[in-house]
């Protein structure tokens, strides 16, 4: 599969295949999930549906316009769980994995497309670093299982051995997809363990463990707990992650949940500050958190995980950089720092695109929402930010939606999956570079 696809490299860039390889897996998963045997009642779902459903797990997001417990089959369960699998270890990674399960050797030119598909700094080490990147999640993934495995079977039966499997691969994966609906309980997520320490804390993990990267594992299991040999981008990403972890679930706690005991309150205020970034499970109703906290949830949906991960979003070491960048401005220093190292220009560049573009299109399409269905602007403005940062969280005004403000999601959960420097790559790749520069000229900023 993947030399086929490596093949086209001729023809098309590393960015324009893994823009096209996410489109064709999207497809192909609409396409079964049309079927018949992939509904409960053995209907043919509408390809709208099922193409919106196949978006949100291969994007890894969670947003659904039917309830995936009671309105999906097994198989179109199994379907979705294939997609988000896919979606979380990304097209490229999981096609090489066929390449290695059956002994090919890897060119230059497929670990080339492998290192951009998971972000690795150099080419050197990529196979060992895919084979790295594909027992760890299995083993992980178990491991969530395994732990959740005693709770779903006491209160599910045989059964709970699925759900268990269901909802590790999901929060890894960053998805949010859960399949605990049934009968006239729909889209429920997780509020019916909101007190249960060991769903909570396993699910959270997982979220944690694959939204910080796979660079990142391979520096803690390199290196320990010897932080100073990690990989400066290795410390950005666990330093703003736990802040961005630490700082929200406190203000949660103080502004939200005033009604649970104070333990079960410090269960909820965590999993809402882990859940947003990006995994869109959720263990309490949102709509009755204050609006100010619903604002830092949309912030934290924007921002998203990081690099190499199976998160979207603009990514944390995006929104470091920008920090960085305005701190050396501050105080007057020529160039961005982070952990006694100097930031390239180019970095601070992509980051300063990477805001532009998010929330260009994180309002552009609730403005666009808000006016095809006659909706409030911030509750529209949750539902797109939970889009483009493949997130999934909702204030239950997704499965009203109309068919034009689904396309509208589908494609915001699109662009944010692929990532938009990606797809702008894969755009320009064509374009050839000018050597020449034009005049410069000053211009005031602020």
């Amino acid at each position: 599969m993947l030399e086929r696809t490596i093949r086209i490299k001729r023809r098309l860039s590393t960015f324009q295949m893994i823009a096209l390889g996410f489109a064709g897996v999207i497809l192909l998963g609409a396409l079964l999930l049309t079927l018949p045997i992939s509904a409960a009642d053995r209907r043919i779902t509408p390809f709208d549906e099922s193409l919106f459903t196949a978006t949100s797990a291969v994007c890894v997001t969670g947003l659904v316009v039917q309830d995936t417990g009671s309105y999906w089959s097994g198989f179109g369960q199994t379907v979705i769980l294939a997609l988000i699998q896919i979606g979380g270890l990304g097209v490229v990674t999981v096609a090489a994995s066929f390449a290695l399960l059956s002994g090919r050797k890897i060119s230059l030119m497929q670990r080339s497309a492998m290192q951009d598909a998971i972000s690795a700094p150099k080419v050197g080490g990529i196979v060992r670093l895919t084979r790295f990147i594909l027992r760890g999640t299995f083993l992980i993934e178990a491991l969530g299982a395994a732990a959740m495995l005693p709770v779903f079977c006491r209160d599910y039966g045989w059964r709970g051995v699925w759900l268990a499997v269901f909802h590790s691969v999901s929060a890894f994966c960053n998805a949010g997809f859960d399949i605990l609906g049934s009968g006239n309980h729909q889209y429920p997520s997780l509020t019916g363990y909101a007190q249960n320490a060991a769903v909570n804390i396993t699910i959270m993990l997982l979220i944690v463990i694959g939204g910080v990267g796979f660079l990142t594992w391979d520096d803690i299991c390199g290196h320990r707990l010897h932080f100073r040999r990690y990989r400066m981008q290795s410390k950005v990403i666990l330093t703003t992650t736990l802040l961005l972890i630490v700082l929200p679930a406190i203000y949660f706690f103080f502004a939200d949940f005033a009604a649970l005991p104070s333990d079960e309150r410090l269960l909820a205020a965590l999993f809402q500050s882990v859940t947003p970034r990006t995994a869109g499970f959720n263990t309490v109703d949102l709509t009755a958190m204050t609006g100010a906290s619903q604002a830092i949830m949309i912030g934290l949906m924007l921002i998203g995980g990081s690099p190499g991960s199976t998160a979207g979003g603009m990514k944390t070491t995006t929104l470091a950089v920008l920090l960085a960048n305005a701190s050396a401005s501050f105080h007057r220093q020529d160039s961005a720092r982070l952990f006694g190292r100097r930031i390239d220009n180019e970095a601070v560049r992509n980051a300063a695109t990477l805001l532009t573009l998010y929330l260009t299109l994180f309002l552009g399409g609730a403005v666009l929402i808000s006016v095809l269905e006659g909706l409030p602007l911030a509750s529209c403005l949750y539902e797109t930010a939970s889009a483009v940062g493949t997130v999934g969280l909702t204030l239950g005004i997704t499965p009203q939606l109309h068919i034009p403000s689904r396309l509208v999601l589908i494609a915001l959960m699109y662009l944010g999956r692929v990532g938009g420097l990606t797809l702008i790559y894969a755009a320009l790749s064509g374009e050839k570079k000018s050597a020449a520069k034009l005049p410069q000229e000053r211009i005031t900023v602020g």
